[in-house]
């Protein structure tokens, strides 16, 4: 059994992460001491350690809630699992698209200021008028 401060150490997710998790359902409301601490097992390690992992690849709250109700079941099929990712990996691409969007506009800001003085700065005319960028971004 670990108490809440080693289960944090051992997976690297800070103490009121895991109490938020237990508030949002993610893991279940541990065992307590009989001094009233909280007491996690193997179980709880691996869920919070998969818990991590879905988080550092940017998964939603629902969507790790989600996959955690999938993996209850062992013998049905993957492909929701399969489409979860699939929707997070379309989601990941657009993003990915709109800050290549918002590099090549920052670059054509930047290079078009040769101003000395900030009156003359035009990354700080662009900001202020939408109308000089190159496109949507």
């Amino acid at each position: 059994m670990y108490g809440i401060g080693e289960i944090s150490k051992r997976t690297g997710v800070k103490v009121p992460t895991i109490r938020y998790y237990e508030q949002m359902g993610l893991l279940q409301a541990p065992d307590r001491s009989e001094g009233n601490q909280r007491r996690y097992g193997r179980h709880e390690l691996d869920r919070l350690t998969f818990i991590r992992h879905a988080r550092d690849l940017g998964l939603t709250i629902e969507a790790i809630r989600d996959l955690i109700a999938l993996s209850q079941h062992p013998e049905r099929p993957c492909g929701e699992a399969d489409r979860i990712a699939k929707a997070h990996l379309d989601d990941v691409r657009e993003k990915i698209e709109k800050l290549r969007r918002l590099e090549t506009e920052l670059e054509r800001i930047v290079s078009h200021c040769d101003g000395h003085s900030i009156e003359d700065c035009y990354v700080i005319r662009a900001l202020s008028d939408h109308g000089l960028c190159g496109h949507e971004h």
